[in-house]
């Protein structure tokens, strides 16, 4: 018997085959064969300079990042540690110190 991805929505391993879908029971997501194999593939994210980024590692800001909704900026040179990487535009999810939690672009931050 063959294996089925789990939900990449909820993580559910109760999904199920219909035709060339994937359908989770439990959130209403269908994905397509195609996507649930390209997920397989692990995204791999870079820093500003092409180095790999993974969970735990800690960087730092390359360029003042103003925050959104907020008169608050966070400066050049701010170490983020511990940061956790996640799917979507801004790929790294962290914890700045004076600041709180927030999301991040691997684009404007470099391996320390």
């Amino acid at each position: 018997m063959s294996t089925l991805p789990t939900c990449p929505q909820c993580s559910s391993e109760f999904t199920y085959e219909d035709g060339e879908m994937y359908v989770c029971p439990e959130c209403s997501h269908e994905w397509s064969r195609a996507a649930a194999d390209s997920a397989d593939e692990k995204r791999v994210i870079k820093d500003s300079n092409g180095n790999v980024l993974q969970d735990g590692d800690t960087v730092t800001v390359i360029k003042d990042l103003k925050i959104k909704g907020s008169s608050s900026v966070v400066k050049v040179g701010t170490k983020v540690k511990n940061i956790r990487l996640v799917e979507g535009d801004h790929d790294i999810d962290c914890k700045i110190d004076g600041i709180g939690a927030m999301q991040l672009k691997s684009e404007f931050v470099k391996k320390v």
